[in-house]
């Protein structure tokens, strides 16, 4: 933790959110080594925290990261030119997914994005730098089990995870004078890392922000002083991925690559596509090679590279399951299907996919708030020019600092819905839970009849139940940064959905991007968990707050909302089936439970090979990612330093 007034405006601190354009990658095979110690797939938020730290700890161990995007400049989500929260006209790269049609959401299709661009997702997404309770990283701890028939003392619980929280990330307290004019609350002690990812609270709000502040206290929510310390229910203010003086967007591209270079032990090679991993002499033979093609030769030039002590997969939890299964490394069923000789048999790998999703309360008023400043004054252009001119000063100021918003609720099923209601969705799930016959029929058709993987969500959901049945462990969020966008809305975001998904390979090209399909409400106890959430944020529409502003409800409206056939339609026409949170496709578990990777995060059955990425997670978080991945990539350095420590 850093204190506003303790900063340097060094040089180095006013220009190090453009210096990753100096960065100087590799671009061909001719400049590689002929070897390298650890080569990390992936450019992104875990696979540059694991390099930097690698390189740091080992000098003499040369690392080389492989990432199919470029090094980019990469704008905050809400910068100059845009209006709010309208596309970025210089965003960095992503990749633009849609799933296949939805059956159970009238053929909704999930979009979504990931970054293709060094810094991967840390370089585009949202900016919002939360993370889940305490209770959601123990659940994964207890779904670890011991991972496999590894013995390891290392645990994925909250106590195992909070100090690679702290060291993470560089969090600034804002200056006196914004906590006093914004109410912010923060406990230093959440804190305490020194490294160049930053996080802060904007000195910006919109005028109109504390309506549903407000509006959610009427409500009975209690503000949280600190939701970073584990304890998550309630209001929040939310750090914000930004550096504390530019407000420029802070990301691993910055803060694990260009601002520890020179570091002569510590090779990026960019715009290269790993097709794949090999194991010429079987899988006990590891570190396997690393199949690697061009992407700016015109003839795909394709060539391997060589690790000598280990490889490690961190291309996300949509890519690194296509490049296990390019490899013959995924369930044998499918790899046959497509043709790809089977080399290891792990039904886990992109079986278990698993995302936030969720409708809206919406609304507009009789006697709207005559606030200022408010999003629409964005249309004004010397307001704009004013904004941008502010945020251009140091220190940047003004509306441009504030990203997307860093206000949020999360609320527990026992307190957003009657003890009657949370038991019967508990019971339900418990019941599917004890049937392995009811278990296999939610999931994915061609791993519906693995043991394994029955076995793997039976567990699941009994974890899932207890979560859902703890009045501390969050199972709605509702994010906000103004009452009127308009219309005014309440997303309504699933924490701890119960269908599972899947990622596979597109049969027809198995080079180009992963099919993916969401089967969001496959498990229809998620339908229950959106009804009693979505009736929950109705209510904040009859509090007094919202009343003096004459708040009248667009959607889903008093007629739809007295059947629960009219409400669950409602919802299956207007749910956002992805919030961008993508995860869980390479699962640390049992693999006698459909696990991918050990605790220690290596594959099972092969060896020199580890996942280090979101894929990991067994079940999908109640926090955005992006703060979470450089925990669990800290986190896996430490674990592969130990490992490698005295070692030549």
């Amino acid at each position: 933790m850093v204190s506003y007034g303790g900063l340097v405006l060094s040089l180095v601190a006013l220009v190090d959110a453009l210096v990753a354009e100096n960065a100087t990658p590799k671009r061909q095979e001719s400049q590689l080594l002929d070897s390298y110690d650890f080569v990390i797939v992936g450019g992104g938020t875990s696979g540059l925290t694991v390099a930097d730290r690698l390189s740091e700890a080992f000098p003499r161990k040369t690392v080389l990261v492989v990432e199919y995007g470029k090094v980019e400049y990469a704008p905050g989500l809400f910068d100059p030119p845009t209006g709010w929260i309208t596309p970025a006209p210089d965003a960095a790269s992503t990749w633009s997914f849609n799933s296949l049609p939805n059956p159970e959401m009238n053929n909704k299709t999930a979009s979504l994005q990931v970054g293709q661009v060094v810094g991967g997702s840390s370089a585009v997404n949202g900016m919002f730098f939360d993370r889940a309770s305490r209770f959601d990283y123990d659940a994964w701890a207890q779904l670890q089990g011991d991972a496999g028939t590894l013995k390891t003392k290392t645990r994925w619980d909250w106590r195992g995870l909070f100090p690679y929280f702290k060291k993470s990330v560089t969090f600034t307290v804002p200056p006196s004078a914004i906590a006093r004019k914004y109410n912010y609350t923060w406990d230093v002690s959440a804190y305490g890392g020194s490294t160049p990812i930053y996080a802060t609270y904007p000195p910006f709000q919109w005028a109109d922000q504390p309506i549903l502040w407000h509006a959610f206290k009427d409500m009975g929510i209690k503000p949280a002083k600190e939701c970073a310390a584990g304890d998550k229910e309630g209001i929040c203010w939310v750090p914000t991925s930004q550096h504390p003086v530019t407000a420029r967007r802070s990301h691993a591209g910055i803060g694990h690559y260009s601002a520890v270079l020179p570091r002569a032990n510590y090779h990026l090679l960019t715009q290269h596509q790993v097709t794949r991993v090999i194991y010429p002499k079987g899988l006990k033979s590891g570190p396997p090679l690393v199949e690697t093609r061009s992407l700016t030769n015109p003839n795909g030039h394709i060539f391997n590279i060589t690790a000598k002590a280990e490889v490690i997969l961190s291309a996300g939890a949509l890519h690194t399951p296509t490049i296990l299964q390019r490899s013959g490394i995924g369930p044998a069923s499918f790899l046959r299907a497509a043709g790809i000789p089977v080399v290891l048999d792990l039904p886990g790998v992109g079986s278990n996919l698993q995302d936030h999703s969720g409708p809206p309360v919406t609304w507009n008023y009789t006697s709207p708030p005559q606030l200022r400043p408010a999003p629409r004054d964005m249309l004004h252009p010397v307001f704009k020019q004013n904004a941008t001119a502010a945020f251009d000063a140091v220190p940047a100021s003004g509306p441009y600092t504030l990203a997307g918003g860093n206000s949020a609720i999360f609320v527990s099923l026992p307190h957003l819905t009657s003890k009657p209601n949370t038991a019967a969705i508990i019971s339900k799930i418990r019941a599917i839970a004890k049937s392995p016959s009811l278990a296999a029929s939610y999931l994915p058709p061609d791993i519906r009849s693995n043991p394994s993987m029955i076995s793997g969500y039976q567990a699941q959901l009994g974890t899932i139940a207890n979560l859902l049945a703890n009045p501390q462990a969050p199972s709605l969020e509702t994010p906000w940064a103004t009452s009127q966008a308009p219309p005014g809305t309440a997303w309504s975001f699933i924490l701890h959905p119960l269908s599972r998904g899947t990622v596979r390979l597109n049969l027809t090209d198995p080079l180009a991007q992963p099919i993916l399909d969401y089967r969001a409400g496959s498990n229809p106890i998620d339908f229950d968990i959106h009804l009693a959430q979505l009736r929950y944020l109705r209510r904040l529409l009859r509090t007094p707050t919202m009343k003096n502003h004459g708040a009248q409800e667009i959607g889903p409206g008093e007629a739809v909302s007295r059947n629960d056939d009219a409400l669950i339609e409602y919802i299956k026409q207007n749910i956002y089936l992805s919030f961008l949170h993508p995860c869980c496709t390479a699962a640390m578990m049992p693999e006698s439970q459909g696990g991918v990777v050990d605790a220690e995060l290596a594959v099972h059955g092969a060896m020199g090979l580890r996942v280090v990425d979101m894929s990991v997670i067994p079940l999908i978080l109640g926090a955005h990612l992006s703060a979470t991945a450089y925990a669990v990539g800290e986190k896996a350095a430490d674990v592969i330093i130990r490992a490698w420590k005295g070692r030549r």
